[in-house]
């Protein structure tokens, strides 16, 4: 094997999650797909081993190393694979990839002569460390998709398993790789598949599920994550980072929600669209141009998400401390709470259903494509509305202070408790404040931001309470929870209860 005749490719692919797919019909369904319809299907079995140290240096560099086994065991044929760089929070991913036939299931060192795996490690410290850390199986099935404008796009469909030590994850997603043109023929192609197969972003590779199912044994809930700002960034390219890391916190909780039936998924998953609107608002002088989708075909998801969260709070946070004071020692009160704990639990059990198939609707995965496919647009020359573009800090500023304002003015009309609509009004620009503040205060390290923000975040909290105990109310008598609950609850608004 000569080394130099190892040719570096950019990938370019579009990840799909396939929501509440029957894994087993698929091949047939996406065979139907009318651009796929008269295109021939190649069939491998492949089998993926991952290297690492022991202390996952090579996933703080953002690089992977692989083995891959092509065909059965009886006649195999070896990859080797370095992947570079990539990481971010989309689900249309651009890398460095290098990958070299090798004689058999051994790391090859002449294979990375080539490669930028001379800067990662100079001494060969780092090669002497690396030991299998997870491995992945699957079958591919593949389509390649040519156009008349020269674009072409493999379409691969995995069905398999992750296994990371005891741990194993089923896999069941499509690849969109780019074989020729630009990223909108991975677009275009995927807004087809998804009109007949429910699909759903993915920006999480194989490899970071794996280490994420290695370290937690499931994925973890996606929290809400700094964006990488600096103050020399133009105000559009900070849009496009800020409003992607909060439209990936919603839609990696969505994929969660499959399988997952933690509430911290749900709240997750809600805390990341809410921040993705706010957000949006926060940059709409600077995206005022920038053909943004409409977001109605996610309103009945988000609905469903909201009412399903608000009976998590219920059973979880609002109702728990209550009890005693409830029962305060009856038998009979006992069975009444214990009776409208399992209608609650039942509500939220087929809510939770009522999501999960709203995630599974063509309509809900367009829409997301359509979102990805605007983000990733963002930062185009033609974008940008206002030449020359302000400076991030001095701009980012001065629409922080407005939301302050608008705050303090917002608490000053409101007249107390009694003003629900002003209590509604303030509990909204303090959350928006608040997410504009995470996403931008890294820029300055001034005690004005973290002030602004402990303030948002204490009214927030407080009015937040008050708002979860009136819905828990609004929940009980929906579902025909016993009157004396209700009753006892909406004494507990008037203030008639100490609460624990």
């Amino acid at each position: 094997m000569n080394a130099q005749s190892i040719l570096p490719t950019q990938e370019v692919e579009l990840k799909l999650a396939l929501p509440g797919a029957d894994s087993a019909a698929l091949r047939q369904q996406l065979s139907r797909v009318p651009a796929l319809a008269r295109r021939k299907v190649t069939t491998l079995h492949l089998h993926n081993v991952y290297y690492d140290t022991p202390a996952q240096t090579l996933r703080q560099l953002r690089v992977a190393l692989r083995l891959r086994r092509v065909g059965g065991a009886d006649a195999p044929q070896w990859l080797q694979t370095l992947k570079v760089g990539g990481a971010g929070d989309s689900a249309l991913s651009q890398r460095g990839e290098w990958e070299t036939p090798v004689t058999g299931p051994v790391l090859s060192l002449l294979a990375l002569q080539a490669t930028p795996w001379r800067e990662i490690d100079p001494d060969g410290r780092l090669l002497a460390q690396l030991v299998p850390c997870f491995e992945s199986s699957f079958e591919r099935s593949c389509w390649v998709v040519r156009q008349r404008d020269g674009s072409a796009v493999e379409v691969a469909l995995d069905r398999g398993h992750i296994a990371a030590g005891k741990h194993r994850l089923r896999l069941c997603e499509l690849e969109l790789e780019l074989l020729a043109g630009t990223p909108q023929a991975l677009f275009a192609l995927a807004g087809q598949i998804a009109q007949h197969v429910a699909v759903l972003p993915l920006s999480v590779s194989k490899s970071e599920r794996a280490y994420a199912m290695a370290q937690h044994g499931a994925l973890p809930p996606r929290r809400a994550r700094p964006p990488s700002l600096t103050p020399d960034l133009a105000v559009v390219q900070a849009a496009q980072r800020v409003l992607g890391e909060a439209f990936d916190q919603f839609v990696s909780n969505l994929h969660l929600l499959a399988h997952s039936d933690d509430p911290e998924v749900v709240h997750q998953a809600r805390v990341g669209w809410r921040r993705f609107r706010s957000l949006q608002r926060l940059f709409k002088p600077v995206l005022g141009a920038s053909n943004a989708p409409t977001w109605m075909a996610l309103r009945p998801l988000c609905q469903a998400l909201g009412v399903l969260r608000d009976l998590d709070v219920a059973r979880t946070d609002t109702l728990p401390p209550l009890a005693d004071a409830f029962v305060r020692g009856s038998t009979s009160r006992q069975r009444i709470w214990q009776a409208m704990l399992r209608l609650v639990s039942h509500a939220a059990r087929q809510q939770r259903q009522s999501v999960r198939h709203a995630i599974t609707l063509p309509s809900v995965g367009a829409c997301l494509l359509a979102t990805t496919q605007w983000l990733e647009g963002l930062a185009q020359p033609q974008v940008a509305t206002l030449p020359p573009d302000p400076r991030l800090r001095g701009w980012g500023r001065r629409r922080l202070r407005r939301l302050h304002q608008r705050l303090r003015g917002a608490m000053r009309e409101s007249r107390g408790e009694e003003d629900t609509l002003g209590q509604h009004r303030v509990r909204i620009l303090a959350k928006h404040l608040r997410y504009g503040i995470e996403a931008l205060g890294g820029l300055w390290h001034k005690p004005w931001a973290a002030a602004w923000q402990q303030q948002a975040v204490t009214l927030q909290n407080q009015l937040g309470a008050r708002r979860d105990l009136v819905r828990a109310i609004e929940l009980m008598d929906a579902i025909g929870v016993d009157s004396t609950v209700v009753a006892f609850l909406r004494g507990v608004v008037v203030g008639g209860i100490e609460r624990d």
